[in-house]
């Protein structure tokens, strides 16, 4: 394979994340697209491993039952896919210690990916918390 080819098929996988197992809630597919001893680290805390990638994923789909991720660019180098993506959903359960509001949010995320032998290795998940929070009405904006 060219690294053409490479850096393609890495920019597929890590998409999967986002499209296959969040929006879609294919939280089976991690067994094919990620190393057994993947690492996932966003402000929800660092997950190690298949199953708590899987466990995150699912509370943050329990918490926004409507949750989607819209990938809108990607970039490669290397063995790293960037990808910005937009997330939006409705709080329709506890959050980070939030009760349900029924508030709806949309916010920007960067992630960056890095991928080992074909596999989803380690994640660096960088969403805009601050605006969520807002969002669904669990911080006041400040003033100005």
């Amino acid at each position: 394979m060219s690294v053409e080819e490479i850096t393609a098929e890495n920019k597929r996988l890590v998409r999967r994340v986002p499209e296959d197992v969040a929006t879609e809630g294919n939280v089976d597919v991690i067994d094919d697209i990620c190393a057994e001893d993947v690492i996932d680290r966003s402000p929800l805390g660092e997950t190690r491993g298949r199953e708590e990638f899987k466990e995150q994923i699912e509370a943050v789909r329990t918490a926004f039952g409507d949750f989607s991720a819209t990938v809108e660019e990607t970039v490669a180098e290397g063995d790293t896919v960037a990808m910005r993506v937009t997330l939006r959903g409705t709080h329709a359960g506890e959050f980070m210690g939030v009760e349900p509001t029924g508030r709806e949010f949309e916010v920007a995320n960067s992630v960056f990916t890095r991928v080992s032998d074909g596999k989803i290795a380690e994640r660096w998940v960088l969403p805009d918390m601050f605006g969520l929070m807002q969002q669904i009405g669990a911080v006041e904006s400040p003033p100005g």
